[in-house]
């Protein structure tokens, strides 16, 4: 029989990692000898101490989140523990109460199925439980409403203090605006900085000199002029930028420099004194609001951009409505290519359009259609309606269309413009169209429509008449002049009657060669063979087409 037989048997216990985590919503009083996150650790430490019979050992490593809200996941000691979870590190997490980790209930949720995945134990050390027993979780889904409840009423009364403070006049914090320093410790007055308010009176002048906040802009980056610098406790500076736009309407809209306090949409007398005149603020704000409106009629009328995404440059780009204002507020709507939109520069060798008048090329276009479809005229239908695509060319431009309108056009095309199947499509068909582009300090602009069918020369058919009513017939059936006397210019006048048939019935209709005019005629010297004034002609007007291009 062994000496130890019938002596109960002791066991050493298990070992368990524990490890504490503490936190703290804001860095208030961190920096004192002994703070919260102090307090918490050594309490939790204590708890663990006491427990070191059922084999809990405290881990070395500090889990502190110090200025950090319980109302997100998104804490860096936080993160460090749940990665040591993960890596088994850890077997129970202490804390002091149980809003210490978390107040939301669904992100505690996603902790304890974590937790429990890596079987961890979670144990509050006022509040006595562990999450491993089906106790403890009841006793915690019942606390933690509780604790959420808690932080909703705190956040209540602090709302009703700013509110009634803002009520009394008090600044309560926020980004310090340019032209007023901190209050001095212990007040809630802010204190005037007197460079900087001579320059926000300037700020306001100079924009209702200008007229624009656009120009204002421009004006303070050209004498170097930058926003506030701030510097916070840890030692980060911002500030000193630029002024932007959206901050100059902010700095132009602040009712602050009256001396007034906002609070949601309700402003109050405020203890600070006032830094801009109540003329000039309430002169400012009438220029701002007059501008708004002209702004929304603008935006207005980009918005009824007829050709809004059917319009492309000639390398495909999408142009887009936009719009400027010239001399005396007038409004100038134009389709301007992307890449220039988007602040790219045009190459030197970039001679095509990118910029295009609004007004110009839908009236040109709507003139050029309504000729061509004059039975959607008749019904009052928009012809820019049955544009698919328009492409912008340096020549002129190109429509798109449905097949069905090709037979419609054909017979109604005036010079120079074509109407064929589209390549790469065969249910629509390509128009071009010949419009006349000018482009003016840089600015490329559609000035004329497609040209309308050509009128008859009055000059030209009236000299036809006298040069047949000149060249009579005699009583022998012989061609003679007529009594009047024989001069140089109704020698030269007279051939007009020699001309071939069908360049007279041209001359008629105003279809005649464009060089075929009075003074060029008198100028030339005619052929008596009719297919030689053909030809004669024909030559002309070729060489006067290559001559223009």
């Amino acid at each position: 029989m062994k000496p130890d037989a019938g002596r109960p048997q002791f066991r050493r216990p298990e070992q368990r990692r524990c490890a504490v985590y503490t936190r703290k919503s804001s860095d208030e009083g961190l920096d004192q000898e002994f703070n919260s996150l102090d307090a918490q650790r050594e309490a939790c430490s204590a708890y663990v101490k006491s427990q070191s019979g059922e084999g809990w050992r405290l881990l070395p490593a500090p889990y502190d989140d110090g200025g950090c809200s319980g109302g997100t996941m998104d804490r860096p000691a936080l993160r460090r523990l749940l990665a040591d979870i993960e890596a088994g590190r850890i077997d129970i997490i202490v804390v002091y109460k149980i809003d210490r980790l978390t107040r939301s209930l669904t992100d505690f949720a996603r902790m304890v199925e974590i937790f429990d995945r890596h079987g961890v134990s979670f144990v509050s050390v006022t509040q006595a439980f562990n999450t491993t027993t089906s106790m403890g979780r009841l006793t915690l889904n019942v606390l933690l409403p509780f604790a959420r409840f808690e932080r909703e009423v705190t956040g209540e009364r602090i709302r009703d203090k700013i509110a009634a403070s803002k009520a009394k006049g008090m600044w309560m914090g926020g980004v310090l605006p340019i032209g007023y320093d901190r209050p001095i410790h212990g007040s809630r007055t802010l204190v005037v900085n007197e460079t900087e308010a001579a320059l926000v009176r300037r700020i306001f002048a100079s924009y209702l000199d200008l007229g624009s906040v656009h120009a204002l802009e421009h004006q303070l980056q050209r004498e170097g002029i930058v926003s506030k610098r701030h510097v916070s406790s840890t030692g980060r500076e911002t500030g000193g930028q630029p002024f932007s736009r959206g901050a100059l309407f902010h700095l132009l809209r602040n009712r602050l420099y009256l001396g007034e306090i906002r609070h949601g949409d309700t402003y109050h007398p405020g203890l600070h004194p006032a830094i801009v005149d109540a003329t000039l603020f309430d002169a400012v704000q009438h220029r701002l609001d007059g501008n708004a409106r002209k702004r929304k009629s603008a935006r207005e009328s980009v918005a009824r951009s007829a050709l809004t995404g059917r319009i492309f440059d000639a390398d495909g780009h999408p142009m887009s409505p936009t719009f400027a204002y010239g001399k005396g507020g007038r409004l100038y709507r134009y389709y301007v290519s992307a890449p220039l939109q988007q602040g790219a520069r045009r190459s030197a060798g970039d001679t095509g359009p990118r910029r295009a008048s609004g007004p110009a090329l839908e009236e040109s276009l709507a003139t050029a259609l309504r000729r061509l479809m004059p039975e959607d005229m008749r019904m009052d239908v928009d012809p820019l309606a049955r544009i698919l695509r328009i492409e912008v060319l340096r020549d002129g431009v190109e429509v798109v269309l449905p097949i069905t309108l090709l037979r419609r056009l054909e017979p109604r095309l005036a010079t120079g413009e074509q109407a064929a199947v589209d390549p790469a499509d065969p249910t629509h068909l390509r128009l071009e169209l010949p419009l006349r582009l000018s482009t003016h300090r840089g600015r490329t602009e559609i000035l004329a429509a497609a040209p309308r069918p050509r009128k008859a020369d009055p000059v030209l058919v009236a000299a036809l008449r006298s040069a047949q009513q000149m060249f009579m017939r005699g009583t022998q059936g012989r061609p003679t002049l007529d009594a009047a006397p024989d001069t140089s210019h109704r020698r030269r006048l007279v051939r007009l009657a020699f001309l071939a048939p069908d360049l007279q019935r041209a001359i008629l209709a105003g279809e005649q060669p464009e060089n075929l005019t009075l003074a060029r005629f008198l100028d030339s010297d005619l052929p008596l063979s009719w297919a030689a004034q053909r030809r004669m002609f024909e030559v002309i007007a070729s060489e006067n087409h290559h001559r223009r291009v």
